[in-house]
């Protein structure tokens, strides 16, 4: 499934490119560059595939996506047995008023980092023509509504192309947008993971049930491998991909602003869940961060909207000590706050900018800056 990006990408640009680009760049080369993350492209050869058997990495992401799906859907039906739905509602009308405030305040936090992805790629892309208003619109919107649909891969990747495209860039630029959007977000989640299992195993215990010794040593593995990471791209400049589509990865010290980001990312979403939890029995916010981004991580890979199943699941099962109708209360709240509401004015925002792009009479002229704009009276086009 995610490796089928690029096939999806050169489709939707033969079919669709006069309507949703400018005319003004054509690209000879559409290959793509591998993304690891949250948008994931095919590799360059995968120009040479269409139309042939798809690739092993497709079947075996789609049996991944499947299973997981299944076994938590086998663990929610087993959790929430016997619910009383009743309870559950009286739990979400007792949750503090500034608690649910509160949370609401962290996940416009959360969106704000997660338009800090798109600026830092279009930063090292060097698409520097993109201002920042189009780059926090392109990332918040994108993401919000990939959550939304649970297809990430393609939603996020056809919306920034839909916006991207009106400031020159084209389906290699969008590739190598979603390659460092997805590293960020990958670089975040090894990070904060591998530290909580190195100095708190026993946070991680509760979910993976291995022992603290075998949660510190995968901390402690994650932890060396991004090191190893970080002096590979510090001794000089890393170069990916071929030319025409090689992309130049972010520099020793851009990364730590990578992870920087990341981490400010995951420390929103887990701010959000923890304040909305019962008082009692009572967390810390540590352990309960680990069971979030596991959980997160899980809900990713499953392509499920808004990492629903995977997620609960993991809440449900690190979580035993609490009342299971005040626990579901706190992720219905959850989920209503970070991703029901951002997609419903993600939609609502890009429905607008679409209607006054149609009313200017110049839909594709719409967003571009005044010299890539077409020429008028008295002017002649750039060159």
């Amino acid at each position: 499934m995610l490796g089928r990006l690029g096939e999806v990408l050169e489709h939707f640009q033969g079919k669709w490119g006069a309507v949703f680009r400018p005319k003004m760049r054509q690209y000879k080369d559409a290959s793509a560059v591998s993304v690891p993350g949250r948008c994931e492209t095919a590799p360059a050869a995968l120009q040479a595939q269409i139309g042939r058997e798809p690739i092993s990495w497709n079947k075996i992401g789609i049996a991944l996506s499947a299973t997981i799906m299944l076994v938590s859907a086998l663990v929610l039906s087993y959790r929430l047995r016997d619910l009383d739905w009743r309870a559950v509602a009286t739990a979400v009308a007792a949750v503090s008023p500034a608690h649910v405030a509160g949370a609401a305040f962290f996940v416009g936090c959360g969106y704000v980092t997660l338009a800090l992805y798109d600026w830092f790629a279009l930063r090292t892309i060097g698409a520097r023509q993109v201002p920042l208003r189009i780059a926090a619109f392109a990332g918040a919107t994108s993401y919000a509504i990939g959550h939304g649909l649970g297809a990430m891969v393609f939603a996020s990747a056809a919306i920034r192309f839909r916006i991207y495209s009106r400031w020159g860039l084209g389906l290699i630029d969008i590739a190598k947008i979603c390659f460092i959007a997805g590293l960020t977000f990958w670089l975040g989640n090894i990070t904060a993971l591998g530290i909580a299992m190195a100095y708190m195993p026993e946070a991680a215990r509760a979910l993976d049930r291995i022992p603290a010794c075998g949660n510190q040593a995968i901390g402690i593995a994650a932890l060396s491998a991004l090191s190893a990471y970080l002096l590979w791209v510090w001794r000089k400049t890393r170069v990916l991909g071929r030319k025409g589509s090689s992309l130049t990865l972010p520099s020793g010290s851009m990364t730590l602003l990578q992870i920087g980001i990341g981490l400010a990312d995951l420390s929103c979403c887990s701010l959000v869940m923890y304040l909305l939890m019962p008082g009692l029995p009572g967390v810390d916010f540590i352990p309960l961060a680990v069971i979030v981004i596991f959980g997160t991580l899980l809900g990713f890979v499953s392509h499920a909207p808004g990492a629903i199943g995977a997620l609960d699941a993991a809440m449900l099962i690190g979580l035993p000590a609490f009342d299971r109708a005040e626990l579901v209360a706190t992720l219905l709240l959850y989920r209503l706050l970070y991703f029901v509401a951002p997609f419903a004015i993600a939609l609502a925002g890009l429905a607008l900018r679409e209607a006054i792009s149609a009313g200017s009479g110049s839909p594709m002229a719409a967003g571009l800056p005044p010299s890539m704009r077409a020429p008028t009276q008295g002017r002649s086009c750039p060159h």
